[in-house]
């Protein structure tokens, strides 16, 4: 792969994570990670970055990654003790947050800074990962163009979920969208969100990306005793089934006659406020490869989707509140 080919990445990385700076380094000799590591490509806002860095394991926080081949979060970062090794002109002193991780099997090590304090969290950490998973996915000849197309559908999806919102000022409008994206990036033909009801023994069928089960003559809620869906309420841990691996051992939803018989189907917990509230549904009647990739694509968009959701709660109750305040007039004195 060209290096203009992994600064576009890059490109895409840094506006995801809003970093100033995200590099890419590589071992000079391929596969051994003792060997010196070499900034093979850059994306930055500025014009310090020195490209041609080159750091040994253990040089910098860049060099501790390799080292050790293990993450590395540092949200206020004090460079009287530590450096970066890939700036010039003492660039280092505007850094204030930074975050890294190596690349799969020794391939290397992705890292981005920024110029704000506490930026960067343990969710952008899984972010940085999908990243890295798929520049390393590109590294491998083996598989470039077998990943090509899907890496480049989840570069594209992520982006435009972190900016959806702000087209879409109508929850309907807004979730429609989303499901509609994630389904396209997935290539999972339906993608739906289910939400607990009220009395917390029983989901609902909240959107949909094309109509399924919101119309008329059909059943849009079931209990949590049924379907992948009902399991994911109940235990709270991402299942995949189906794919390449064999056939699906339970319905996405309710009973088997209630859906289409879907061959590849993932169900991601949505948490917060320390409960599962919702579940992200995708479904395919095509039998597809859950990778890892795909896997880690829909738990990064189940993420956001539960933020996104736990902040409407929020305003929604704080908005009841005022609500109530009002009503109840002014206290005596």
């Amino acid at each position: 792969m060209d290096k203009a080919s992994y600064e576009r990445i890059l490109g895409l990385t840094g506006s995801v994570l809003d970093a100033y700076t995200v590099a890419l380094f590589l071992p000079a000799k391929a596969g051994d990670i003792s060997s010196a590591h070499n900034l093979a490509a850059v994306f930055s806002l500025g014009d310090k970055v020195d490209r041609a860095a080159s750091l040994a394991p253990g040089q910098g926080l860049v060099g501790w990654v390799i080292r050790h081949q293990s993450p590395l979060l540092v949200p206020n970062f004090d460079q009287r003790r530590s450096r970066l090794g890939y700036y010039k002109d003492n660039e280092d002193q505007h850094i204030k947050a930074f975050m890294g991780c190596v690349l799969p099997e020794g391939r290397g090590a992705l890292c981005v800074d920024s110029k704000r304090q506490y930026s960067f969290s343990e969710k952008d950490q899984k972010m940085l990962y999908l990243f890295a998973g798929l520049l390393a996915d590109f590294y491998d000849l083996r598989r470039l163009d077998a990943v090509r197309g899907a890496a480049l559908r989840y570069y594209a999806a992520l982006r435009t979920l972190y900016v959806l919102r702000r087209e879409y000022a109508r929850w309907t409008d807004f979730m429609h969208g989303f499901l509609d994206i994630v389904s396209k990036a997935s290539a999972h033909e339906y993608c739906a969100l289910c939400t607990l009801e009220a009395d917390e023994t029983r989901y609902v069928v909240e959107g949909e990306n094309y109509p399924l089960l919101l119309k008329p003559g059909r059943a849009g809620d079931f209990s949590l005793s049924s379907g992948m869906a009902g399991w994911v309420f109940r235990h709270g841990s991402p299942l995949f089934s189906g794919g390449l691996e064999g056939k699906p051992d339970a319905p996405l939803l309710g009973r088997p006659t209630d859906v289409p018989a879907f061959r590849s189907m993932m169900a991601i917990p949505l948490v917060f406020q320390r409960k599962v509230r919702g579940v992200l549904c995708l479904a395919s009647a095509q039998a597809l490869e859950l990778d890892a990739e795909a896997r880690e694509f829909a738990c990064l968009a189940g993420e956001y989707l539960a933020q996104l959701l736990e902040t409407f709660s929020i305003k929604c109750r704080l908005r009841d509140m005022h609500q109530q305040l009002l009503a109840d007039g002014p206290q005596p004195e």
